[in-house]
């Protein structure tokens, strides 16, 4: 009986059972929920309940909600799907993914380099929340009353403040809250350092709660998606529940109507102004979690076929409605409260961690069943950041393993546990007395304007060099239709000119990191700008590195380095039609094969094909520059 050689076997001959479907060592989504849960739970995150009601509220109050959804349509529906495509298309990760143009392939490791920074900073907010979590576990909450050794003689507690109120008002400008002190002067016990430069000593409370945070995160990744595309079931849909049940308790509260008024009262005057437009721009681009590598990677698990145009529009929605009704449990319940304490509800309204570890807590002291309400409260914030964390982390592990599939690959979960072990190690600063300084440094660096170069230059990658009507093709093959007018008008024009005017204004209206009354000092700006340019600085980084893979002039290998790689295209040979019929089956890499084939002679028919795909590119080619 002939023996087939290894090269001309298919992987769908190889074994009947595997599914045609599939690249099998890579892994795949087991069930049909899984990508869209996952995407769902990596876009509804923490910033939907600490920063968008505040956003809203500071922008024109329901008048935010037309710069919004105009900026869902130019900016996130369009980059979102485009993200999916490039990864379902290539079943490849964000740094395997640009054989596209291998000259850009610097955009990947700006990507990876700016996750990983994300990744150590939101972990701590994790460690932070089971912190409170685990504190909720009591009759009484302890930032709930003045008198323990962490308050100063400042601290004053909302029941005397009722008690005031009948006999005389109560000034409360110079008084802070238990639940403020509880927060800086016990969780963080701030006081013992005196700024960034002066880390003090590590906190072992919060050192331990970020060591459970990362073996959480670890256990659910262990089996790649198959494991975290199980987790996402509880920890996607959980939240809403606990929405709900935190809104119908919010609505229902004495003083809610003030809040939610001051919430959605719309000042339409705002509309008139840029930053506004700035606003939602921003609130949306980082909602979405576009340019983070973490769709791209969902979407490369996927099967061919998959219908992410549907998805697209149900994950963009629904995390939109999400932030709406979150703001109506958040303002709902600081109605309440700036009913309970007599003050205005915009000295209550905070965004960021003051809300979820200051404002929201202190709120729920003043509900009977307190600790329930509390315990509640974190336990939703654990589950946002938990499948977010899950997609930063994927993204890592996915990204290095398609690029070295032989050795890693095989050894998942133990190159998992390393990067999950650096990461930790990293992080520890941010367990130390000074450690929230380093945090909102991170925060407010790690993903700002690099990561808008990430996203602008994917943009014109795609819709310029590699060319836009080679990706409407690509899309039409894996969907069955070609992307309509209104994703082509974004793609070209709509989605780049907005990410640049928000890169322009990010510039232009930068203002130096602060916490509270502190000022960072300019060394720690300095280094803030460093982690933002050093993400750029990798894509001129991956250019040097892909010219110098190439022969020929200078001007012609950039020409080759920015073409599209032999072995680009969907990863299966039956899925492999038209123009990507340019691999021998069962290869891994064909380039050098068609390099081979074209000096020395070869199979003819792979030859004509190599020949009719660089024909076709060169028509194109010639087109666009007509």
């Amino acid at each position: 009986q002939p023996v087939t050689p290894d090269l001309l076997v298919s992987p769908s001959s190889q074994d009947g059972d595997l599914g045609s479907e599939c690249p099998e060592d890579r892994g795949n989504w087991t069930g049909r929920l899984d990508f869209l849960l996952s995407c769902i739970g990596y876009c509804v995150g923490l910033g939907n309940v600490w920063r968008f009601p505040y956003r809203a509220y500071t922008n024109g109050g329901g008048a935010f909600l037309v710069p919004y959804f105009i900026m869902l349509a130019i900016c996130g529906i369009p980059i979102f799907f485009m993200e999916l495509s490039l990864g379902q298309f290539s079943s490849l990760g964000p740094l395997a993914v640009w054989k596209i143009s291998p000259l850009f392939k610097g955009v990947g490791m700006g990507t990876i380099l700016i996750v990983s920074l994300v990744a150590i900073y939101y972990n701590m907010i994790i460690a932070y929340v089971l912190f409170y979590l685990f504190a909720s576990l009591t009759s009484d909450l302890p930032w709930q009353h003045c008198g323990n050794w962490w308050n100063t003689d400042l601290c004053l507690d909302h029941h005397v403040i009722k008690a005031g109120n009948n006999t005389q008002p109560v000034n409360i400008s110079n008084t802070v809250s238990p639940s403020e002190e509880y927060w800086s002067r016990y969780v963080l016990h701030i006081q013992g350092s005196s700024g960034i430069g002066d880390p003090g000593r590590i906190r072992w409370n919060l050192c331990l709660c970020l060591l459970l945070s990362w073996t959480i995160v670890y256990l659910c990744i262990l089996k790649g998606v198959k494991s975290s595309g199980k987790v996402v079931y509880f920890t996607a849909t959980f939240p809403y529940l606990i929405l709900v049940m935190l809104l119908i308790r919010g609505v229902t509260l004495e003083g809610a109507w003030k809040g939610i008024q001051f919430y959605l009262t719309p000042q339409f005057d705002h509309l008139l102004s840029s930053k506004v437009w700035i606003e939602a721009a921003l609130q949306i681009f980082y909602s979405l979690g576009v340019g983070f590598g973490g769709l791209l990677t969902f979407a490369s698990y996927n099967t061919f076929h998959q219908n992410i145009y549907r998805d697209t529009f149900i994950v963009t929605l629904g995390n939109a409605i999400t932030s709406i009704l979150a703001g109506f449990a958040i303002f709902s319940v600081l109605g309440y409260m700036s009913q309970e304490l007599g003050v205005p509800v915009n000295q209550v309204a905070k965004a960021g961690p003051g809300l979820a570890f200051v404002v929201y807590p202190q709120a729920m002291t003043m509900l009977p069943l307190s600790p329930f309400w509390s315990f509640l409260f974190f336990f939703m914030l654990l589950t946002l950041g938990l499948d977010s964390q899950f997609a930063f982390m994927e993204t890592i592990v996915t990204a290095v393993t398609d690029e070295f599939p032989y050795y890693l690959r095989p050894k998942k979960a133990s190159f998992s546990a390393v990067i999950c072990i650096a990461l930790f190690l990293m992080g520890l600063i941010l367990t130390t007395e000074g450690g929230m300084y380093w945090l909102v440094l991170l925060d407010d660096y790690s993903a700002g304007f690099g990561l808008m170069v990430v996203v602008i230059t994917t943009c014109l990658v795609v819709t310029r060099v590699y060319g836009m009507k080679r990706f409407c093709r690509d899309i039409h093959m894996m969907l069955g239709f070609k992307p309509g007018p209104y994703f082509r008008a974004c793609w070209m024009v709509l989605s780049p000119a907005t990410m640049m005017a928000l890169l322009v204004y990010n510039i232009v209206k930068y203002q130096p990191s602060e916490y509270g009354n502190y000022r960072f000092p300019t060394w720690a700006e300095v280094l803030g700008i460093l982690m933002g340019v050093l993400s750029c600085l990798m894509i001129p980084l991956g250019m040097v590195v892909a010219v110098l893979q190439e022969e020929g002039t200078l001007w012609e290998r950039v020409q080759q380095a920015s073409r599209p790689a032999m072995d680009w295209g969907p990863s299966l040979e039956e899925n492999r039609t038209g123009v990507y019929v340019a691999s021998l089956a069962g290869s891994q890499s064909p380039k050098p094969l068609m390099v081979h084939m074209r000096k020395y002679g070869g199979i003819t028919s792979y030859e004509n094909t190599a020949i009719e795909v660089d024909r076709e590119m060169e028509e194109e080619e010639e087109e666009s520059m007509i």
